[in-house]
């Protein structure tokens, strides 16, 4: 299925290492922040459709989370909360980004491995400037060959990595952890996919079972287990 493949593109977030999980904690430490001015489900629920409505504006990573947990905040407490209290929420976006990069297990046995016989790349979403931090702060640039950070992950997208990086659509693998942006629209182009799920997925990128069952793919309990089909 694979023979074809000459360049394997990791996701980061939640495929290399740990983050969504963070963004749940600091969502409910944001909830239990406000819970004066209304219940926990609640503002977490406001948040979501704050953090949906900024996308095209702050697009994705932690700044425009803050961003969002601000506006959200002066909206619930209908504009009473404090500067100090607005420091606070921006306190819970600097410690988020603060946090040590926790690799997943055995990823970087697999680029070990891959990187012998495949050229290795990145090609995530986010902020720019945040995750070369944590790109960095793995340990893990010295697998790859070129880091891609996108504003999103669709078909067009993907395209203009593939002519970037001079390929055919037959010639790229992807692994990630995201239905939605990572394995749907790389099989829409030609290209190869392999889903290795996270315990934790953000609402945003679940898909209907239904795309999900009208797709040829690989899912794999463990980063390790794509080891198998290469």
């Amino acid at each position: 299925m694979y023979q074809q493949c000459k360049v394997i593109a990791f996701d980061a977030d939640d495929t290399l290492w740990i983050n969504e999980t963070y963004f749940r904690e600091a969502e409910n430490k944001f909830a239990q922040y406000l819970v004066r001015f209304e219940t926990e489900n609640k503002i977490e629920q406001e948040l979501f459709k704050t953090e949906i409505k900024n996308l095209e504006i702050y697009g994705y990573g932690i700044k425009g989370f803050m961003l969002s947990m601000v506006e959200c905040a002066l909206k619930i407490s209908n504009y009473t909360i404090s500067q100090h209290q607005i420091e606070d929420i921006l306190t819970i976006g600097k410690e988020m980004i603060e946090k040590p990069i926790e690799l997943l297990d055995g990823v970087e046995e697999v680029l070990q491995k891959l990187k012998k016989n495949y050229t290795l790349i990145v090609a995530t979403k986010g902020d720019l400037l945040d995750q070369e931090r944590k790109l960095e702060k793995s340990g893990l640039l010295q697998y790859f060959h070129h880091i891609e950070v996108m504003s999103e992950k669709k078909e067009a997208d993907y395209q203009k990595l593939i002519r970037h990086l001079d390929i055919q659509p037959r010639e790229l693998l992807m692994v990630g952890n995201s239905l939605k942006s990572d394995i749907l629209p790389v099989l829409k182009i030609g290209a190869s996919a392999i889903h290795v799920p996270f315990h934790t997925t953000w609402a945003h990128e679940e898909v209907s079972k239904k795309d999900a069952y009208e797709s040829t793919f690989k899912t794999v309990h463990s980063i390790t287990d794509i080891l198998r089909f290469l």
